[in-house]
């Protein structure tokens, strides 16, 4: 504890010309709790950049803790290139806009190029400008879909997609070097804007990603000519322009916009945890449908990297789950193709490895084969990287997490809800034609195949003494595998930390042929799984499962069984 008051006092000197911070920190003195959570620790620098609630701290998202990030950028990029740039983009948070402007200022001061968007704009449109702009990094000011008391901060590799864990220890090395009261270099933005060392990207880059995006219809006669009545929701966040600009150039004119949640609002108003992949947020959407019936309803996060739907059938809206759309938007863009005569044998698709196996069937029907990738879509983007040094990346269709994230295409290296939002549109406009709701394609798909009921929990873990209990429960658990869960033996343990498969029948242990990450898989007999590993963005541990039966009822029962059995197991809820 006197460590942490010394920093607190460090702070409560170093922060006088900065009222908010100044008078929040003021406002805590003496009280031992509220300091410790403040600063009982730096926010981590991960491949996922940084996210923590806004305020004052170490253990929180402010201008000192971002400016130094940037400044350990910085070091970074100066020690590896003679020159670089660095393209950034923010999201409608409280203090993105102010957060990127003062990146922008760090990266001008060390001498380092930084084009700035004008505006907010979506996630994948800043992957697509560091390609674009062959920067050497990327920034983007969001917390994606977390409640309006966070931010974030997240850094991508030249290729455009999120810093791998190499690249993100090196920086983060350097970041730890930088005392954030002194080592932090600045020059004004207008001035670096006059010495041109700050840029804005140009509409022109903007129109070019919309044209990439427009090339991704199978049946752009189908957009153009359906009677597809859609509602909308940007969720006060920046899909807002790009998302209903790109259906409307589809040819969409069915598309109504929930009004309460059309303009970018940090706070979040009416949807307090604005994450597509919860019910909740529809509620505005749904009441308007009282006067206003849709087929479709469309909604994606703040950042514009994830989409989630609800569909109108048998006259009530049901929400379908990530894994859900991935299976049917690889269904239909598989079968479209060898529709239209386009060859889908030797096709690819990613997917997270915690996502559904189900797609991995549906791709097989067409000879289209599924890769696994660990959980974080820089892999994803990685993935086609690879591809595009070799000359594949026309065979790439997909890539997809369970949480919502979809990239069509090859135009950006992270989830794009902006191309996914035309898919899915153009998705339902065709089965529409053929008398079916997107449920029914799925229903059609679980005859074919068997049911998959797929079920995440989240158990969250606040503050210091949470992230101590999450890395208690993960080595326990490790050392404690289970034999059996809810009556199903336990074939494989799956170690990805430890970078081991083990048979437990045999007990023969096979090296799993991925980067090593804190999770634990266990294979079950039939196809069904369950997962654990803490999140990388949120004090969370989180808990996947899949149930397969012949009857859904049946499929829901083991999944729920399941997940009980990693209540237990985890000793948790």
């Amino acid at each position: 504890m006197n460590d942490v008051n010394k920093l607190y006092e460090l702070w409560l000197e170093n922060t006088a010309d900065n009222n908010e911070i100044h008078e929040e920190l003021l406002a805590i003195k003496g009280n031992d709790e509220e300091i410790l959570d403040r600063f009982y620790r730096n926010l981590e620098f991960g491949t996922a950049g940084l996210r923590g609630v806004l305020g004052a701290g170490t253990n929180r998202m402010n201008t000192y803790t971002v400016c130094q990030a940037t400044q350990g950028l910085c070091d970074y990029l100066n020690s590896k290139y003679d020159s670089a740039s660095v393209a950034i983009g923010y999201d409608s948070r409280i203090n993105s806009d102010v957060f990127s402007k003062q990146c922008a200022e760090v990266l001008a001061a060390n001498g380092i190029k930084a084009y700035i968007f004008p505006v907010l704009m979506p996630t994948p449109l800043l992957s697509f400008a560091v390609m674009r702009l062959k920067c050497q990094s990327g920034i983007v000011i969001t917390a994606s879909h977390n409640p309006s008391k966070y931010n974030g901060y997240k850094c991508y590799d030249p290729s455009g997609y999120q810093m791998t864990d190499e690249a993100a220890l090196e920086t983060y090395s350097f970041i730890q070097k930088v005392d954030m009261f002194k080592d932090i270099k600045r020059m004004p933005f207008d001035e670096a804007m006059e010495k041109g060392l700050i840029e804005y990207i140009s509409d022109e880059l903007v129109e070019e990603f919309y044209s990439l995006v427009m090339q991704r219809p199978i049946n752009p006669e189908i957009c153009k000519s359906s009677d597809l009545k859609v509602i909308y929701t940007p969720l006060n966040g920046t899909g807002n322009i790009p998302v209903r600009t790109i259906l409307e150039r589809a040819g969409f004119k069915n598309v109504s916009v929930v009004k309460e949640q059309e303009m970018p609002d940090g706070k979040f108003p009416t949807c307090p945890y604005p994450n597509p992949e919860i019910r909740q947020v529809f509620e505005v959407a749904l009441e308007m449908t009282k006067s206003e019936k849709a087929d479709l309803l469309l909604a994606t996060d703040p950042d514009c990297d994830r989409v989630g739907i609800a569909v109108l059938t048998g006259g009530e809206y049901v929400l379908l789950s990530g894994n859900d759309v991935g299976v049917l938007l690889a269904e239909y863009m598989l079968s479209a193709k060898k529709e239209k005569g386009i060859v889908t044998e030797g096709t690819l698709m990613t997917k997270s490895f915690v996502s559904t196996p189900l797609i991995n069937k549906v791709a097989a029907k067409y000879g289209c084969k599924v890769v696994d990738v660990l959980t974080g879509f820089k892999y994803v983007g990685e993935f086609i990287a690879n591809l595009e040094e070799t000359g594949d990346d026309d065979r790439f269709v997909m890539g997809f997490e369970e949480s919502y994230g979809y990239l069509i295409g090859t135009h950006a290296r992270d989830k794009d809800a902006v191309a996914a939002s035309l898919m899915i549109c153009e998705m339902a406009a065709y089965y529409k034609t053929k008398g079916k709701t997107l449920v029914d394609v799925l229903d059609g798909i679980y005859e074919e195949f068997g049911i998959y009921v797929n079920r995440l929990y989240n158990f969250a873990f606040e503050g210091a003494s949470g992230m101590v209990k999450m890395a208690e429960i993960m080595s326990e658990t490790r050392e404690n595998p289970p034999k059996e869960l809810a009556g199903l033996k336990v074939l494989e343990v799956h170690d990805f930390e430890a970078s081991t498969i083990t048979d437990t029948e045999t007990g023969a242990v096979t090296p799993i042929e991925l980067p090593k990450s804190n999770v634990l898989a266990y294979t079950l007999p039939d196809g069904n799984f369950a997962i654990v590993r803490p999140s990388g963005t949120e004090p969370k541990i989180k808990v996947y499962i899949t149930g397969c039966g012949k009857t859904k009822e049946g499929a829901v029962s083991l999944a729920e069984n399941l997940g009980d059995a990693m209540k237990t197991l985890l000793r948790i809820g």
